[in-house]
């Protein structure tokens, strides 16, 4: 775990939340299990396999090593959570967390939870797209499907965006998607419909067509949506949806899926839509194998 201790000697107390150590793309031998996250003020450690109470131990030490040089004479607020097979858990292991939790990227705020659940209300992963999307926003009619708490709509709205339909069928993470807006002061300006996509296309068309349109589904998930077989019916409905010129972020998080898979699809189903750029993932997401890391395409209607 020494690459892991590694980047906790050199870890910055900075504003913005962001992926201090990412194991899991394989460049590091050995520690292929960890992630560290900043969701200021609190260091969120993740571990996929289970780990002993001294590796932990270790951890706690080097965390609170740095922090004091940090931060000195304030308290290490961090978290562990384990997501080995059959031995889920999460616990507070030093100082307490924000309720509520607000952590900021990029001069937007987001609420976050990283006490329940693996998903902690805000993929960091995605911030080079939200960062595409506020520079492309500008006058736009955005569509943003499973939209989940909304961030690519808050920076859609700080861009300039005319309108945003934000789509999902979790009402609880539209809720939050909502409080999101309200955080940063938005304009009322967004919608937030709590639909089953593949239900709603009639009311999506209405509100259409879309200068920019964001798909960044669940890769699976059984009773929403399966990439193999659902992704094709998404980007069948797309070249109608979109006005001419107008443009789409396609994202997969499939480590099994490479990013041709989304450009065949694409070329069998919605030919009209050229290929523009992958978009990279932030520094800090290397991956040795860059086909198993995030892919976030970007296509223009012809």
């Amino acid at each position: 775990m020494q690459a892991l201790l590694n980047a906790i000697s050199q870890m910055e107390n900075t504003l913005d939340a962001h992926r201090v150590f990412h194991g899991r793309g394989g460049v590091y031998p050995e520690c292929e299990h960890w992630t560290l996250d900043w969701f200021a003020p609190v260091w969120v450690l993740t571990s996929f396999k289970a780990v002993s109470e001294g590796d932990l131990a270790t951890c706690q030490q080097a965390l609170q090593a740095r922090w004091q040089e940090l931060a000195p004479g304030t308290p290490l607020n961090w978290v562990y959570q384990c997501r080995a097979t059959g031995q889920a858990e999460t616990r507070l292991m030093a100082g307490n967390v924000p309720d509520p939790h607000v952590v900021t990227e990029q001069a937007a705020q987001y609420l976050v939870h990283v006490m329940r659940g693996q998903n902690h209300g805000l993929f960091l992963d995605m911030a080079n797209g939200r960062e595409w999307l506020k520079k492309h926003a500008l006058h736009e009619n955005v569509l943003n499907l499973f939209a989940y708490t909304c961030a690519f709509s808050v920076v859609a709205l700080q861009g300039g965006a005319a309108q945003v339909v934000n789509l999902d069928m979790s009402q609880a993470a539209l809720a939050v998607g909502q409080q999101n807006h309200r955080l940063n002061d938005l304009p009322a300006k967004a919608r937030f419909l709590g639909h089953d996509v593949f239900k709603t296309w009639g009311k999506i068309s209405k509100m259409g067509p879309y200068g920019v349109i964001v798909i960044d589904p669940p890769s699976y998930q059984k009773g929403s949506f399966i990439a193999t077989k659902d992704y094709i019916k998404l980007i069948r409905r797309l070249p109608d949806l979109l006005e001419p010129q107008g443009h789409v972020l396609l994202c997969l998080n499939a480590p099994e899926l490479d990013a041709q898979f989304l450009r065949n699809l694409v070329a069998e189903a919605a030919p009209s839509l050229k290929f523009v750029e992958r978009l990279a993932n932030p520094a800090a997401f290397a991956d040795i194998d860059p086909e198993k890391a995030l892919k976030v395409l970007h296509f223009q209607n012809a």
